[in-house]
């Protein structure tokens, strides 16, 4: 059995790094994202309940205060009787310090009929405003902050969840786009990501030449990359030399220009046995969808998402060093949390704190489905 410690301590399997557990409230919590406020509070929100795909599944949210060593107790700030609220993104509006949480909504397991919804709060959480649906557009997901440009202009990657008429969702025809809003969110514009069929969790930085992105891969291969000089137009997406497992991923760039990702360091393999369909299906026995027929490609689910590694690159991308964060066998072909068989290290979120002595990370990621495991390391940890 696990014991989940509630105070940052160091870790007594890596040193260097700081490690404790975020109070949980549910049997199951996943999908983590982080935010750094003015005041030097650190802000995590998740989604939790008892299944992904029940609508009791809500997101959660907590605060590590300026030079505290434990987390608050959660924060229910969502609750929908008859929809799953998932993968909540903090963003702090910089001209008004209205602070921000995206999330999705959709029936049972149907990511297709999903649609993203906010809330905002000038009390930095404290209280917040009515739930609103931020887009109308069904069957759309986010994941990954939102991105502010020099002139102002906001972009949010996300991605639509496609699915032919009368079939079920099951991943095979994801494509990503950016949602840009030059008035502050009031009201916004769309454009597609080239050849990003299967490239979802679009993750952007900025950097030097312009704008990166990496994405998650349905097909569960690799890592994919794209770049931008405005971060509204896209080149393709290609893969990169890191695996992935169809799995999140994180991502950011150091004060010195390294790109840091955090990801799991495993992938589907040749021969490897796969599951048909989604290990985390929720669907109601009154929805008679049919199953989609096999297609060209499909998307892959139940790779073991395992030892959870951080990797830099110095060279844009190309090349990487890497080192283990995490160690485990990543099962993850169960979504019941009260059984405790998954054993997933996933979805990592990270928020990196710039300083002259050195940069620090933060990186908060789904352990085993039960809690949110939260680690803080300074950078030059990877190069020991």
């Amino acid at each position: 059995m696990t014991e989940f410690k509630a105070e940052l301590v160091p870790s007594s399997q890596s040193a260097g790094v700081d490690i404790n557990y975020i109070p949980a409230s549910t049997p199951q919590v996943h999908a983590s994202n982080l935010l750094r406020l003015p005041s030097g509070d650190l802000l995590c929100a998740w989604f939790g309940g008892s299944q992904e795909g029940l609508s009791d599944i809500c997101i959660h949210f907590s605060r590590l205060r300026k030079g505290a060593r434990i987390w608050t107790n959660p924060q229910k700030i969502s609750e929908d009787s008859d929809r799953s609220e998932q993968n909540p993104v903090l963003f702090l509006n910089p001209e008004t310090r209205e602070l921000w949480v995206l999330f999705t909504a959709q029936p049972a397991g149907n990511q297709d009929k999903a649609v993203v919804r906010y809330r905002t709060s000038n009390d930095e959480g404290q209280s917040w405003s009515q739930t609103q649906n931020l887009f109308d557009d069904e069957g759309l997901f986010i994941r990954q902050p939102i991105v502010v440009l020099n002139d102002g202009t906001w972009v949010l990657p996300a991605w639509y969840c496609r699915t032919p008429p009368g079939y079920r969702w099951i991943g095979n025809d994801d494509v990503s786009v950016i949602k840009y809003s030059r008035d502050q969110g009031k009201t916004w514009q769309e454009k597609e990501v080239p050849n990003s069929t299967g490239c979802v969790h679009m993750n952007i930085r900025a950097i030097k030449e312009g704008y990166a992105a990496l994405f998650r891969s349905r097909w569960a291969d690799n890592v994919y990359m794209s770049t931008s000089k405005n971060c509204l137009d896209w080149s393709e997406c290609m893969p990169t030399a890191l695996p992935n497992p169809n799995s999140g991923i994180c991502f950011d760039v150091l004060s010195d220009g390294r790109w840091m990702v955090v990801y799991n360091d495993s992938s589907f393999e040749q021969g490897q046995a796969k599951r048909e369909g989604l290990y985390d299906d929720i669907t109601p026995e009154d929805d008679k969808r049919q199953i989609q027929p096999k297609q060209t490609r499909e998307a892959i689910w139940g790779v073991p998402r395992k030892q959870l590694t951080v990797g830099v690159s110095s060279d844009s991308g190309k090349s990487w060093k890497s080192k283990l964060l995490q160690e485990g066998d990543g099962f993850c072909m169960t979504n019941n949390s009260r059984t405790r068989e998954n054993r997933e290290l996933s979805y990592p979120s990270i928020w990196v704190d710039r300083d002259e002595a050195g940069d620090v990370a933060n990186v908060a990621f789904t352990f085993w489905r039960q809690r949110i495991k939260f680690c803080r390391f300074k950078v030059g940890w990877i190069d020991e």
